[in-house]
């Protein structure tokens, strides 16, 4: 029993001594120092197929939808296509005059099927067409 502590307490210091050479170095944990990398950066110029010009409406434009409100100053109508898009038009001298005339025969009901033209600068409507329902 005693030749096992003696060769015990010899092989301590030859174990410790090869695992501070094969383990890791212990550190703190904290962020990961930056690799340094070379930075490559790229010289070579575009190649420029087509250029992309923006495409502004000249013009009128047209809107297809329902009414929900007008009068003779201004129209609300609902896209036809999309429920959620609901726009609002005021309406130029020559469309309130023609409304007018169409709010005395009763006007633009909810859910009467219009186009508007409108000017796509000022957003002003320019012409509407649609039938008018005969009111309630």
């Amino acid at each position: 029993m005693k030749i096992l502590c003696k060769s015990a307490s010899a092989g301590l210091p030859v174990l410790m001594a090869l695992a501070s050479v094969l383990a890791p170095r212990a550190g703190a944990q904290g962020p990961i120092p930056p690799v340094l990398t070379p930075v490559v950066v790229d010289t070579a110029e575009a190649i420029i197929v087509k250029t992309v010009t923006p495409k502004q409406p000249k013009g009128t434009v047209k809107f297809e939808g329902f009414v929900l409100n007008a009068n003779i100053a201004q129209i609300t109508a609902r896209a036809k296509g999309n429920d959620m898009a609901i726009q609002t038009f005021p309406l130029s001298e020559a469309a309130a005059a023609k409304m007018q005339q169409i709010v005395d025969k009763g006007g633009y009901q909810y859910g009467d099927k219009v186009t508007i033209y409108y000017d796509a600068a000022t957003q002003k409507a320019i012409k509407i067409r649609g039938k008018p329902s005969k009111p309630a």
